[in-house]
């Protein structure tokens, strides 16, 4: 049976509706799969880019974490200085004015003989010798004979021992220092040095014990006020 020509096109048009059928089904199949592979790369993307960020602001955090601790160092050091500088300070100006205190002392007769006798008395009982040698400067020798003399006997009734004073008339300590004695052993070896400027630094030791046992600045005026106490 011969196929008409009406027939061989609507044959056509249902091949041509096939193909294109099959057509769009596959586009969209290949479309969904490129959607699909689309989205997934995105989500890699994103991801990987999330993770870059946060590892970016982690370090950033811990950059400027570090920056901070440096900074708080930095200003920690700068009023640790600040703290020392004023304890120095004030250290300085404390022994100075001991300084001047003493040589006040030292100008003047009754007072200064009285610290004398303190001075030589606790040489004796220091040594606890038979017999002692006297360093003064050459302008106290009088007033030092007279403090040996008031303390010989103060000696002899305390600790029960007879003792003998010499006052060294060759060698003399400084005239430019302050005053006060050393008293010596008799061959020489042993010395308790009790001149004014000993005493001050004996006295800076006790101030910078007074200060390291007050490290907060707050504390300052008060351990001030406890070393002039030590100081006068």
């Amino acid at each position: 049976m011969a196929l008409t020509d009406a027939h061989v096109q609507k044959q056509i048009r249902q091949m041509v509706a096939f193909i294109d059928q099959e057509a769009q089904e596959k586009i969209e199949e290949i479309d969904a799969k490129a959607e699909e592979e689309f989205n997934i790369e995105k989500g890699r993307l994103v991801q990987t880019q999330r993770v870059k960020i946060m590892e970016y602001y982690e370090k950033k955090e811990k950059q400027i974490e570090q920056h901070k601790k440096i900074q708080m160092s930095n200003l920690a050091n700068q009023a640790r200085l600040k703290v020392l500088k004023a304890r120095d300070e004030m250290i300085t100006d404390l022994l100075n004015e001991a300084r001047q205190r003493l040589a006040e002392i030292a100008k003047d007769p009754a007072r200064y003989s009285t610290l004398l006798e303190g001075l030589v008395l606790q040489g004796f009982y220091r040594l606890l010798e038979p017999k002692v040698t006297v360093r003064c400067r050459q302008q106290d020798v009088e007033m030092v004979q007279a403090a040996v003399n008031t303390n010989i006997p103060i000696y002899k009734e305390a600790v029960k021992s007879n003792i003998v004073v010499t006052i060294d008339q060759k060698r003399f300590l400084p005239s430019e220092i302050c005053g006060g004695v050393e008293v010596y052993n008799d061959n020489g070896k042993i010395k308790v040095s009790n001149t004014l400027e000993s005493r001050i630094e004996l006295i800076a030791q006790q101030v910078e014990v007074c200060f390291e046992h007050s490290s907060q600045s707050s504390c300052f005026l008060h351990t001030a006020a406890s070393c002039r106490k030590i100081l006068f």
